[in-house]
């Protein structure tokens, strides 16, 4: 019942706000399910792949998708979703699991209170300088390879604040932006085998009525400030990763000193 529940809250954020998706679900699926952080990463870029794949064409039928914009963010971000995804994978398996969970934080933090800065707007940076926006969604691609977030906050801030779309199509843009990364990090973890096909059967279940229910809603609901509760949340949820990951690796290190102290001659056991 719990992961029906965190799906139906997740995906209706989603589609009430265009963004949450890694934000919350990673943390919700380390911190509450209790799934090890490469598999909570992989079955988060699944979630959030179902949920922006039924968002999509609610505003794809409203023709509020920037089609230029949108081609030229996934030219930058695709490589850098490899790389971040592979970096995931290498400190996964050397057994960092702790150093991974604070990284996550750490990710997840900085993508949510990016959202609070002032607001420096520059509506003509993407219209006189798109040779730049490759360039910039690399980070992004890096940071949603890395912890499944990041599109969704980071690429929302980036079109609203440099270009001149309306607020609708940069919601629809980063959107379908944001539903291709998923694809192909659902893809690349589902060959890892780094996904738990039970809990995301569970979630789906409460999430697919809950994003609907969410894009239905999303014109009668005062979107900039549920964006500032959602941002608020997503961010003390990062923080709590961080909080955990150093924990917990505070206590490996005290373990492996006290087994240490354990084998020199006289030095008494803990």
């Amino acid at each position: 019942m719990i992961h029906f529940l965190l799906g139906f809250l997740i995906a209706l954020a989603v589609g009430l706000t265009g963004i949450g998706g890694g934000s919350f679900t990673v943390p919700a699926l380390l911190l509450i399910v209790g799934l090890p952080a490469g598999e909570a990463v992989g079955t988060a870029f699944v979630f959030a792949g179902v949920l922006r794949l039924i968002a999509a064409p609610f505003y794809l039928l409203g023709r509020q998708v920037h089609g230029r914009y949108f081609r030229l963010l996934l030219i930058g971000a695709v490589p850098g979703l490899v790389l971040g995804i592979f970096i995931l994978r290498f400190l996964a398996n050397r057994g960092n699991s702790s150093i991974v969970v604070i990284v996550l934080g750490l990710l997840l933090a900085f993508s949510s209170s990016i959202s609070f800065l002032p607001r420096v707007q520059n509506p003509r940076f993407a219209r006189n300088n798109s040779h730049w926006l490759p360039w910039l969604a690399f980070p992004i691609g890096v940071e949603s390879g890395f912890s499944s977030a990041g599109a969704g906050a980071l690429g929302t801030v980036l079109l609203l604040n440099y270009s001149e779309m309306a607020p609708a199509q940069v919601v629809g843009t980063d959107i379908l932006f944001g539903l291709v990364l998923a694809v192909i990090g659902s893809v690349a973890h589902w060959t890892f085998g780094s996904i738990s096909a039970p809990v995301l059967l569970q979630m789906l279940a409460g999430g697919v009525p809950g994003v609907i229910l969410g894009c239905l809603l999303a014109r009668k609901v005062p979107a900039q400030k549920l964006k500032a509760v959602v941002a608020t949340v997503a961010l003390l949820a990062g923080l709590q990763l961080i909080w955990s990951g150093a924990h917990a690796l505070g206590a490996k290190h005290a373990t492996a000193q006290a087994k240490l102290a354990g084998r020199i001659p006289g030095v008494s056991r803990p």
